[in-house]
């Protein structure tokens, strides 16, 4: 099943989207939980009580050897929710995942800037890989194109871990990489607005409500 996240702690926006599009959770890193001045505990409440269901939340380890790693995401891992951690695919975070998986902990390689990074954290037993699409264009790199290679190499080696493409600047770039085939996806709010959004649709839709009123006033479409 495909699924669709936010990335933001902005509880706000998550109600607001929650609304019109079928959330699968949110995902958040240390930065959007700096930038919301708002801490892990506190975030995660407030987005269970807007998301429908049984919400799938993302966090992100801030340890930095694997030993503090592994025991950080035990924590996160009993949280009283659907809890994914996150680990930077880096040689401490490939180990991390490793020990991780043997504890039964479903993880998010995040941090993705090349193929083989992908590669190798879906080896490590990752569930979930993230490739910083955006991110990787902005070092003229073909951020795509590496999403479209790391799906490659999982369909050919049978290997289960879901790429979740993250780090989007345009909704362009996003439907790019679903195009692909991959299994999930997180957005940024501003992006995520831009999937229904065209300068032709509100003109449409007040050229229909003008025509209507013109011929029938203000009867509804079962009063005509």
């Amino acid at each position: 099943m495909f699924e669709l996240y936010l990335d933001t702690a902005d509880v706000n926006e998550v109600k607001r989207f929650n609304c019109c599009l079928p959330l699968h959770g949110i995902t958040t890193n240390p930065t959007i939980l700096a930038k919301s001045h708002q801490g892990l505990n506190e975030t995660l409440r407030a987005m269970a009580e807007v998301i429908d269901g049984e919400p799938r939340f993302h966090a992100q380890v801030v340890s930095t050897t694997v030993d503090t790693m592994v025991a950080e995401a035990k924590q996160l891992a009993a949280l009283p929710y659907d809890m994914v951690v996150k680990v930077p695919a880096t040689e401490t975070g490939l180990a991390a995942i490793k020990q991780m998986k043997q504890a039964g902990i479903t993880v998010l390689a995040t941090a993705i800037y090349t193929v083989q990074q992908g590669l190798l954290a879906a080896l490590c037993g990752a569930d979930y890989l993230a490739p910083y699409v955006n991110r990787i264009d902005a070092l003229n790199g073909d951020g795509v194109g590496v999403v479209a290679d790391i799906q490659t190499l999982l369909n050919q080696h049978n290997l289960k871990a879901k790429i979740l493409a993250a780090s989007f600047k345009n909704s362009q770039q996003a439907m790019n990489v679903l195009r692909l085939g991959i299994g999930a996806i997180t957005l940024p709010v501003d992006v995520a607005a831009q999937l229904f959004q065209h300068p032709a649709v509100q003109p449409a839709v007040d050229q229909f409500s003008a025509d209507w009123q013109q011929s029938f006033g203000s009867k509804l479409s079962f009063e005509s």
